[in-house]
């Protein structure tokens, strides 16, 4: 694949100072013990229906910190840095989990929902983490990660869908770079097949695994292998979602909407309750209107921005992620738009489900090889390769910024490829084994300490604690206002929002 030489010189440092991120960050919060924290959401936090920064993610145990919009890096994870800092200061005895991996968890029953207060919206945010609980099991939903969103200016929808596809072809390189999960506490795989060893009693791993979590142990469904998404176009991605969002499941009718007792288990008994439940490696997104679906927003105004969606948690990064492994992403990502991008084809869907599982479960092992068209590769000169088409653009991305940071993230990506040593993953599992008898949660549990005190230790200006408690209040007095603004009982609220109709652009519903 050849960088298209038209789309390098239409790169203008003013487009490239364009470009805009943010960065949303998921974290268990864990005991002294490295066992889970089951205590509500902290009320200093505010309200995780409302909070602009701050929200739960699938458990009430699962801290999502959310940064605004940023024309550079380092404003990014500045603000990222603080929201955390915010954050840590609210939790007393508990402290943030800093893997992408659960600590210690209890029964499956034990672990929390996420809950967001009596309103429609917030009830029904609720019910859908009870039906993803009956569907895939609690301990799954507990894997946490970082989504890095990203846009450049004038990308129409076609384009974003070439990204994707590109992105989806080469996730093996950021999976093997950054993958920063190969090991797990047993208590996450107990009753379940896996092919894990043991590394102790408790401890689970493979040896030259890089990011279990994106492996088949991770967010994995059989239901959702089924669904073979093309992204050869916004209109073909939009059909595939809307046969999942209106298909029933046989499996998900046998659970049951309502249970015996009349409460709610699923939203839906299709193959998706919403379009959230798709998990994927990059999404397509669209900022939505109150009310409006995720999918009626994309099909009625195109593609504003993807979300790169598997990035663990780095555990050795105060906040998960540096700087270096963003200016990565950013190169990247531009790379997957300016080369060629042929449409994908339901066998290379395939393929590129087998590489993410190799390179997941086996990515440092010497000479693994890839499925590339109808022969293999080995992974490092297939990285290599996409490597060096990186250079280019790094030195064009320098040259905006008057900055050598973009070039030395791809040259120390380059390094990496040579010593698989260095990697995240190969420091987990050395740590791991050197430092705490082959313990991954005592590992873990003592970086998380060690997160904890240095943000304790920073120092947080005044006003910034103000800001963050004016947040926290306005954020309750918002939760309120929507909850006497309900008009509809609940199950007519369901019914209207889940309508099919509402999947569907207006341009379409006029015709």
């Amino acid at each position: 694949m050849h960088i298209q030489s038209q789309a390098l010189q239409a790169l203008t440092p003013a487009r490239i100072l364009g470009i805009r991120r943010g960065v949303e960050k998921e974290s268990l919060r864990a005991l002294a013990s490295g066992a889970l924290a089951v205590t509500p959401h902290p009320a200093g936090l505010g309200s995780p229906l409302t909070h602009p920064h701050i929200t739960t993610d699938f458990s009430e145990s699962q801290v999502e910190l959310i940064t605004g919009v940023h024309a550079g890096v380092q404003p990014c994870l500045d603000e990222l840095r603080l929201i955390q800092q915010v954050t840590v200061r609210e939790l007393g005895d508990e402290m943030l989990w800093v893997s992408s991996m659960p600590c210690g968890l209890p029964h499956d029953d034990a672990i929390p929902l996420g809950h967001y207060g009596s309103s429609n919206v917030g009830r029904s945010k609720t019910i859908y983490r009870m039906g993803l609980g009956y569907r895939y099991g609690r301990r799954m939903q507990t894997i946490s990660g970082i989504h890095y969103n990203w846009s450049l200016p004038d990308v129409s929808s076609e384009q974003y869908f070439g990204l994707i596809r590109n992105f989806r072809r080469h996730a093996f390189l950021l999976l093997y770079l950054f993958g920063a999960s190969p090991a797990v506490c047993s208590t996450f795989v107990a009753g379940r097949q896996h092919q894990l060893q043991a590394l102790n009693a408790h401890t689970m791993y493979l040896p030259y695994a890089t990011s279990l979590r994106m492996g088949r142990l991770g967010y994995q469904s059989d239901a959702q292998a089924s669904l073979a998404v093309s992204y050869n176009s916004l209109e073909g991605y939009g059909h595939s979602l809307e046969d999942a969002l209106t298909r029933p499941y046989p499996a998900y009718e046998a659970i049951g909407v309502r249970g015996p007792d009349g409460r709610y288990r699923q939203l839906a008994s299709t193959l998706l309750q919403i379009e959230n439940e798709f998990y994927g490696t990059i999404r397509p997104k669209r900022v939505i209107f109150q009310g409006e679906r995720p999918l009626h927003a994309l099909r009625e105004r195109g593609v504003e921005y993807v979300e790169v969606r598997l990035m663990d948690l780095n555990p050795f990064e105060t906040v998960g992620i540096n700087s270096q492994t963003m200016r990565f992403l950013d190169v990247f990502l531009l790379h997957c738009l300016l080369t060629d991008s042929p449409p994908d084809t339901p066998q290379e869907i395939v393929e590129l489900a087998h590489n993410q599982h190799r390179v997941a479960e086996r990515g440092r092992e010497p000479g693994l090889e890839l499925e590339r068209g109808a022969g293999t590769v080995t992974l490092v000169d297939w990285g290599l390769e996409l490597i060096a088409q990186l250079q280019p653009i790094a030195q064009s991305l320098d040259a905006a910024h008057n900055s050598t940071d973009y070039s030395s993230a791809v040259a120390a990506a380059e390094h990496a490829m040579h010593h698989p040593d260095t990697l995240p993953s190969a420091r987990v599992l050395q740590a791991v084994t050197e430092r705490f008898d082959g313990s991954f949660v005592a590992f873990v549990k003592a970086q998380s300490a060690l997160t904890k005190q240095a943000m304790l230790d920073a120092p947080l200006a005044v006003e910034t604690r103000e800001h963050f408690d004016t947040l926290a209040r306005r954020s309750f007095d918002e939760q309120r206002k929507i909850e006497a603004s309900d008009s509809l009982p609940f199950d007519r609220y369901l019914q209207e929002y889940l309508s099919p109709r509402h999947l569907t652009p207006s341009r379409q519903l006029q015709t």
